[in-house]
């Protein structure tokens, strides 16, 4: 169930947004400062925030401003003014959305969903683009994890730093120093056949037949390169 936090200092209007939102699924918690609003966006996980400005201790746009450095979430303002000005100022300080009283509950519900979903569209994407897919061979970035053929493959710290550099940077190919450079560094001791037994240990866990490789090509007198197709 995805939770929202209402910040509003006016109970009767606290309370019904939370009973509009409960009856569509939302579960809520309401806090009628700032100072308690804060507090309970940093401690707890909340899907979304209705923010109303008018707030004692910290208004609004500051505590939006405050809650921006650290929650991507979607924050939706309500106010009962309209002045194009605050508006700007709430759009500035990192509201997605700006309400104003007297609103039709149906239409603050609808608009928390339209943002909830387009928040998880965005998370989703940006989730896969974390993602390398190639063929029946998967790279997460985040975990650090390898698959192919669905099976979990195990690689060391630097050859799966190695795999993802040749992987990101499909069908170009990479002399030796290169990648010593850019995986090693400067600094790193070691020469260069540390790169030729790093790419022989990742075709031997992830090449059909490592001798004819599928996935990193050797170019010959030149160095390396990752094949993906179109």
């Amino acid at each position: 169930m995805q939770r929202i936090l209402i910040i509003e200092d006016e109970l009767s209007i606290a309370e019904l947004e939370r009973d509009y939102l409960e009856v569509n699924g939302f579960a809520s918690d309401i806090a009628s400062t700032g100072e308690e609003g804060l507090k309970k966006a940093q401690t707890n996980a909340y899907d979304l925030i209705l923010l109303d400005v008018m707030l004692p201790g910290i208004n609004g746009f500051d505590l939006c401003k405050q809650l921006r450095r650290t929650l991507d979430i979607p924050i939706l303002m309500i106010t009962a003014r309209k002045e194009d000005i605050d508006k700007i100022r709430g759009f500035d300080r990192g509201a997605d959305d700006y309400i104003v009283k007297p609103f039709n509950p149906n239409e603050l519900v609808a608009r928390v969903k339209a943002h909830l979903s387009r928040y998880e569209r965005l998370v989703h994407r940006k989730k896969e683009s974390d993602i390398i897919h190639v063929g029946e061979l998967s790279i997460d970035q985040n975990a650090r994890r390898v698959f192919l053929n669905d099976e979990e493959r195990t690689f060391t710290a630097k050859e799966f730093d190695l795999l993802v550099f040749l992987a990101m940077n499909p069908n170009i190919v990479f002399s030796k120093e290169h990648l010593f450079e850019r995986i090693w560094g400067f600094d790193s001791m070691g020469d260069l056949t540390t790169v030729t037994v790093h790419i022989r240990k990742i075709r031997e866990k992830l090449e059909p037949s490592p001798s004819n490789p599928k996935y990193i090509e050797t170019v010959w007198g030149v160095g390396y390169r990752f094949v993906k197709g179109d």
